[in-house]
Formats: structure tokens, C-alpha cells, sequence
């Protein structure tokens, strides 16, 4: 399939229209939009990068984990370097994708430039062929007109009423017919000059209208082709970070590899023990009022018998075996005496 061509594709059967020209203008135009608005959508997310970066290495000094030991701690410290390094990445790849908008921002301009030589000159040619084709049609309704009057002051002298005429009134006829037809003919002389100069002004304008469509044709293929390229640069360059992301998120894994719990353990007891030696059985101790003083020791039915005696005095407690605690406390001689 031969490929399609603009000089082929934009004409008009109509010599005044610029139907053609129009079209290929707002596409250009058109062009030129999106231009910017990938220009825009990459000075956007360079914008979003730079701030993530620095957002990154933010969080990163302001995280603490000073308190923790051994591996863990290192583990965050690499955390944390990471992280840096992290927005440090994100940073210059702000910066080369602002480089690449700076790129597309030049590229637009000079195409701009050269449209603009091409509009000029295709809008010079218009309002000349606009300004001509009409210089011509007011020739040739001039002209059509001329023809009319100087035919019917040719009927005029062949016609009956002659006859009866003077020859005075037929000579004053005869020269206007004769003037009618040299003015007939001066109008078709001007209206062939103009005929002719509007033909070499559309040769003029076709040669340069398949110059601009080719010019066009052209910028629009270089156009076609620095999207598709600032784009896939573009997705390279965000890929390349995610693999450059993980990278670095690796580097914290090999280092959380390294972290054992159960020497995590052993780090903090051999750092911060406190000794091995556990305090001794709690025993009765007896004051020391007396260093002769012994309490009785009761058989186990006068105990019994103690406690239920003593259990009216202490109805606030809560069971007998409460009561037996009391008892066993109190060192006193003898039986309690309930108030």
C-alpha cells in the first residue's frame, strides 16, 4: 500500500477555498497542544518526585530508633541510610525528567517558528488570490456588460428606424456603436490580463501550498516521533527507579536476614543482666522485744477452739480461713477477748 501523502490528500476543487490549509493548520495547532500537555505531565511528575525525595530523606533523619541493639539496630540504621538514598534517587530523577520537559519545550518552539514562515507566506498568497479573484470577477461582469452594449449598438445601426434617420443621426449612431466596441474591447483586454495574472498567482500558490503541505507532513512525522520517544524515555526512566527501588530495598532485606531473634535475645541479656542470684524464702520473723519470748504453740483442737471463739469479733472478715490468718499473726498469750 503506497503511503498517503499531505500534498495529495488536502485539496479543493474550489480555487477560493482553503478548506485544505485549514485542516493541516488545526492539526498543527492540535499538535502543538499536545506538545504541552505532555510537557505538563512530565514537569508534573517531576515536580511529585522532587517532593517524595525530599520527603524521603525527611522521614529518614527524623526517625529514631536509638533504643534498639544488636542486629535489629543496625538493621534500622540501613533502613534509614536507604531511605536517603531513596530520595536522593528520586531527586535526579526529577531532574532528568525536567531536563527531557525542557527538551519537548524547545523542540515545540522551533517547530512554532517554522509554521509560522510557512502561515505567512500561505496567508500572503491568500490575500493576494482573494484580492485578485475578485479584481477579475469585477472584470468580467465589466467586460459581459461592455459586450451587451456594444452589441445592441450594433443592432441598433442595422435596425428599420436607421432607414428614416437622418444621415447625421445614422453617423452619430455608427460612432457609438464603434465607441461600444472599442470599450467592449479594452474590457476584454483588462479582463485577460487579470485572467492571466490570477493564473500565475495560482500557479504560485500551488507550488507553495504543496510546499507547506510537505513542510507540514514533515513536522508533523517529527512531531509523531519525539511524543513516542520523550514518552518511552520517559516509562524507561520510571521503570529503571522501581528497579533502582528495589535495589536498595533489598539491601535492607540482606540486612534483616542477618537479624536472629534468639541472639537478639542473648545481646540484651549479656548487655544489661543484673545478676543470677534470686532472693531467699520468706520466713516468720519474731519481734524483738523480747529475745525469750516464745509463742505457744497449740494443739490442733485448741486452735480450732480459738478460732471459732474468735470468729464473733471479726465478722468483717470473710471466712474462717481469714480469721485462722489474723490469729496466726497475733502474738499474744491466752484467748482473745471480743469487745
Amino acid at each position: 500500500m503506497m503511503p498517503m501523502r499531505f500534498k495529495d490528500s488536502f485539496w479543493c476543487a474550489d480555487f477560493t477555498s482553503t478548506v485544505g490549509y485549514d485542516v493541516l493548520v488545526a492539526r498543527l495547532t492540535d499538535g502543538r497542544k499536545m506538545c504541552k500537555d505532555v510537557e505538563d505531565l512530565i514537569k508534573s511528575r517531576a515536580n511529585l518526585e522532587d517532593r517524595y525525595g525530599k520527603d524521603l530523606i525527611n522521614l529518614a533523619r527524623k526517625a529514631g530508633g536509638n533504643t534498639e541493639l544488636n542486629a535489629l539496630r543496625k538493621s534500622f540504621d540501613t533502613m534509614k541510610q536507604q531511605l536517603e538514598w531513596l530520595g536522593s534517587a528520586h531527586m535526579q530523577l526529577a531532574s532528568s525528567l525536567r531536563d527531557e520537559a525542557r527538551r519537548l519545550e524547545e523542540f515545540r518552539e522551533k517547530q512554532r517558528e517554522q509554521r509560522k514562515k510557512v502561515e505567512s507566506a500561505m496567508d500572503k498568497l491568500h490575500k493576494q488570490r482573494a484580492t485578485l479573484h475578485k479584481k477579475t470577477l469585477d472584470a468580467k461582469r465589466g467586460y459581459d456588460q461592455r459586450c451587451r452594449d456594444a452589441d445592441e449598438a450594433e443592432s441598433a445601426t442595422h435596425s428599420k428606424s436607421v432607414t428614416c434617420a437622418t444621415p447625421r443621426q445614422q453617423e452619430k449612431m455608427k460612432a457609438k456603436g464603434l465607441q461600444m466596441r472599442e470599450a467592449a474591447l479594452e474590457a476584454d483586454r483588462q479582463y485577460q490580463q487579470l485572467v492571466d495574472s490570477l493564473e500565475a498567482l495560482r500557479r504560485d500558490w500551488e507550488s507553495e501550498h504543496v510546499n507547506a503541505c510537505e513542510s507540514f507532513e514533515q513536522q508533523e512525522f517529527q512531531r509523531v516521533n519525539v511524543l513516542r520517544n520523550s514518552l518511552w524515555i520517559h516509562t524507561n526512566q520510571l521503570s529503571r527507579q522501581c528497579v533502582q527501588d528495589d535495589e536498595i530495598y533489598e539491601g535492607v532485606r540482606n540486612v534483616l536476614e542477618q537479624c536472629d531473634l534468639q541472639a537478639e535475645i542473648d545481646y540484651f541479656v549479656q548487655l544489661k543482666q543484673t545478676g543470677s542470684d534470686r532472693p531467699d524464702h520468706l520466713r516468720r520473723r519474731f519481734s524483738s522485744f523480747s529475745s525469750t519470748f516464745q509463742p505457744p504453740s497449740l494443739p490442733g483442737t485448741e486452735r480450732r477452739d480459738l478460732i471459732q471463739s474468735a470468729a464473733p469479733c471479726y465478722r468483717n472478715a470473710s471466712s474462717v480461713r481469714n480469721i485462722a490468718r489474723v490469729i496466726n499473726c497475733i502474738i499474744i498469750i491466752g484467748r482473745p477477748v471480743c469487745t
